[in-house]
């Protein structure tokens, strides 16, 4: 079959000077002053662009689709077969154990409501409140501690190692922990953490979301039982994530969806009710006719990140990362948010304020005016942004700002981020729109409009 030729046929650009070949990197936009310009996508923490390399070797399988472990025609087969084959793909990528499940789900949030739904019903959660929504939120139902948000790696090694020892019951414990924090960018202690975690009787579940896109992610190097991301921030779209790490929990586990797919074997029993045995691979919590596109995209990126090779990745990310600092820092009225500190490793995700706007007029203004797109608000972290900015409320009734409950700030900020497909021009273009902004103030007048802030027709 010529699907799995085609797709290795596929090459990566080796002119990674430029970064990798992504969709939509020549997409022109309007501007309210007139004219078209080359649109920066600069918000690659929500949604990365998909790689060129995942969109050609879906575009070549997709004439081969067929409905999978559903039928025995050819396309029936071959999709398995690729299915199958994108699970041991993304279990080499994350570098995972032998024993280990790779679950396809719907996002990183779909993952950890999955894991959510598995852990013993004794079981003690501990969470830093830095976390994204998708890490902080599924635990609803279980023993929860939430923790404070550490102004140092060591301290959220001490403050962990802390709950864990004062824990009482003593008993089963998981740590949800982020591998790259979705506001400031920073990178976490996570092998330190795990290595706490493991000490104290814990388990660890590794957010990875903003973390596999720029770094390899190591499920045996950093010693982490799971990790969850979702594909539409690792250049693979069409809502696929996945749940890797160990299968006892999930195979003792009631499986998170019920259906076909989930179930080995189906009876009546002689009481008039039905008697179900459940999958105990993988496919016990896959019930439903799988997203192999989804699945098999995903494959396609890990593949094309790896043989571009991380370092070369990493290293010129950081020459991004640079030249996006060191540009705001030499804007008086821009503070960059920070955990951490300005020397803390992190990836291309950054937050700021600017001092006299409204973080929604400043990002719609980029986008209107300079064809530039980033993100404004709390990023789905509220805990975490309300806590990078409790000193420094924003006008409230400015164009965009949100509305506070009473007694509160209003307080929002804004993300630039970026990645492997990010050309020099549009941190550049980004950079010295900010400057000129900031100097010049916006060139048209905006309204807000259903809680946005836009450009006023």
């Amino acid at each position: 079959m010529s699907v799995s030729t085609a797709a290795s046929a596929q090459t990566v650009c080796r002119n990674i000077s430029g970064g990798l070949p992504v969709l939509g990197r020549d997409v022109t936009v309007p501007l309210v002053t007139g004219g078209e310009v080359t649109y920066a996508a600069l918000d690659y923490a929500a949604s990365a662009p998909a790689l060129q390399r995942v969109w050609d070797d879906v575009a070549a399988y997709a004439p081969y689709y067929g409905s999978v472990h559903r039928g025995a025609g050819y396309l029936s087969q071959l999709s398995t077969d690729l299915f199958e084959n994108a699970r041991r793909t993304v279990a080499e990528f994350l570098d995972c154990r032998a024993d280990d499940q790779v679950i396809f789900t719907r996002s990183t949030t779909d993952s950890l409501n999955l894991l959510a739904r598995a852990i013993p019903a004794d079981c003690q959660v501990f969470v830093f409140e830095t976390e994204h929504h998708a890490s902080l939120l599924p635990w609803q139902d279980a023993r929860v501690t939430y923790l404070n948000a550490p102004r140092t790696p060591q301290q959220a090694v001490e403050t962990l190692e802390r709950a864990l020892a004062d824990r009482d019951p003593y008993g089963p414990a998981l740590v949800c922990v982020t591998g790259a924090s979705n506001v400031t960018g920073e990178l976490w202690p996570v092998r330190e953490l795990a290595a706490a975690a493991h000490a104290h009787g814990a388990r660890i579940v590794l957010d990875a979301a903003q973390l596999a896109p720029h770094h390899p992610v190591s499920i045996q190097d950093l010693d982490v039982d799971w990790v969850a991301f979702s594909g539409h921030k690792l250049y693979a779209p069409f809502g696929s994530g996945v749940l890797a790490g160990r299968a006892d929990w999930l195979v003792a586990a009631e499986p998170y969806l019920a259906g076909g797919g989930a179930s080995r074997k189906v009876t009546r029993r002689e009481d008039g009710g039905v008697a179900v045995q459940w999958h105990e691979t993988a496919a016990r919590h896959e019930a439903g006719s799988p997203n192999v596109i989804g699945a098999y995209s995903i494959a396609s990126a890990c593949k094309a990140l790896t043989e571009a090779g991380f370092d070369t990745l990493v290293a010129r990310e950081q020459h991004l990362i640079t030249k996006v600092r060191e540009g705001l820092a030499e804007v008086p009225e821009v503070r960059i948010l920070s955990l951490f500190g300005d020397d803390a490793p992190r990836v291309g995700v950054i937050s700021f304020v600017v001092d006299g706007w409204n973080s929604s007029h400043f990002a719609a203004a980029l986008s209107a005016e300079y064809g530039i797109g980033v993100r404004d608000g709390l990023f789905c972290a509220h805990p975490l942004v309300r806590t990078l900015l409790g000193s420094d409320p924003q006008t409230q009734g400015e164009c965009g700002a949100p509305e506070a409950a009473p007694g509160e700030k209003s307080l929002n900020a804004i993300r630039v981020s970026f990645g492997a497909g990010t050309p020099d021009e549009h941190v550049e273009r980004f950079v010295n729109a900010v400057r000129e902004l900031v100097t010049d103030g916006a060139k048209w007048q905006y309204r807000t409009e259903d809680g946005r802030c836009v450009p006023a027709v």
